[in-house]
């Protein structure tokens, strides 16, 4: 199953059974609702991460994640307010308009060694966003809001997905919504990453000049990686909006790009789900130093530093040793 060993398939199972139905009964019982905002985000950004150590597996530095995860909010606003679409087809629309983005871009530059391409990503974000002022579709400064609720839809008069609209709690069904496709998110993550095409990725990650010696189109593999990557950013950012039901150009800025790539490095960049960890742990633990105020940047930087100095392969390493791809 997907070539998860025993073990990997308990662990697994224990993951599914702590956000599935442990969460919602943890906080079912302590009245902590406004929990499931929190972790609703926590999964979305690790959708978007999850992109971004894509990108760190081909050895190239994708710091332009936020630019994607605001192309998808758009899209999918613009599709279910003036369109009229259902929210359900437009998150797929959205992720996949991200990906032409980013084939796009990425035929140009990604023939380019690593340090342009992670040179252009770093003003990709700052760009959308201005483009996104610019827009008329896009309203400029005053963004898309009053973004309705997915709808339900059904099959043959048989309810499959339900309206959140008469639903009683959104935030739960957000969270399980979230939750759903970051699992469906990471289980091709590990499937690509232990397939023939995560086998010559992972060649070109060693030595570039080597796989290209032995008949692997570099460059190919190189748009086909950044559009999954910006995919899965689409979807978050997708996600995002409807959640918000809003979104404006200043909804993902640079920053968030930086820490979609600090998620990664933290977490691990040797394991498919090291951004997910780190996206929790970084989350969590920047909430945790507010505070301490004024000097909340001061230790987060030197924790930070202090992890990637003596922990370079994540807070997964300590579990799994030096190995990776776990």
């Amino acid at each position: 199953m997907l070539g998860f060993t025993s073990k990997q398939l308990v662990s697994v199972g224990i993951f599914l059974f702590a956000i599935f139905i442990g969460v919602p009964l943890i906080i079912g019982a302590t009245g902590r609702w406004d929990f499931y905002f929190t972790l609703t985000s926590v999964a979305l950004l690790a959708i978007a991460s999850a992109g971004v150590w894509l990108t760190f597996y081909i050895g190239r530095i994708n710091i332009g994640q936020g630019a994607f995860a605001l192309i998808g909010a758009y899209v999918s606003a613009i599709l279910v307010v003036k369109a009229g679409w259902s929210f359900w087809i437009s998150l797929p629309a959205a992720g996949l308009f991200a990906a032409v983005v980013a084939i796009l871009i990425g035929l140009p530059i990604l023939r380019l060694r690593g340090v342009y391409f992670a040179m252009i990503t770093l003003v990709l974000t700052q760009v959308v966003t201005l483009t996104a002022l610019a827009l008329p579709i896009t309203n400029g400064a005053k963004g898309i809001s009053n973004i309705p609720l997915p709808s339900g839809i059904s099959l043959f008069g048989i309810p499959i997905l339900p309206d959140f609209a008469e639903m009683g709690n959104t935030k739960l069904a957000f969270y399980y919504t979230a939750c759903i496709i970051m699992v469906l998110t990471y289980a091709a993550l590990y499937r690509l990453v232990n397939s023939r095409l995560g086998h010559l990725c992972r060649s070109m990650q060693q030595n570039e000049e080597l796989a290209s010696s032995i008949g692997v189109n570099i460059a190919y593999i190189r748009i086909l990686i950044f559009a999954i990557s910006s995919f899965f950013g689409g979807l978050g950012g997708a996600m995002f909006g409807s959640i918000a039901q809003s979104v404006y150009p200043s909804s993902f800025q640079v920053a968030d790009s930086v820490n979609f790539m600090l998620n990664c490095f933290l977490g691990g960049l040797g394991y498919v789900f090291g951004p997910m960890l780190g996206t929790l742990v970084l989350y969590f633990g920047w909430d945790l130093l507010f505070e301490f105020g004024k000097y909340q940047m001061l230790i987060y930087s030197t924790i930070l530093i202090i992890i990637i100095r003596f922990l370079p392969n994540g807070l997964l390493s300590i579990r799994f040793g030096k190995g990776g791809d776990k």
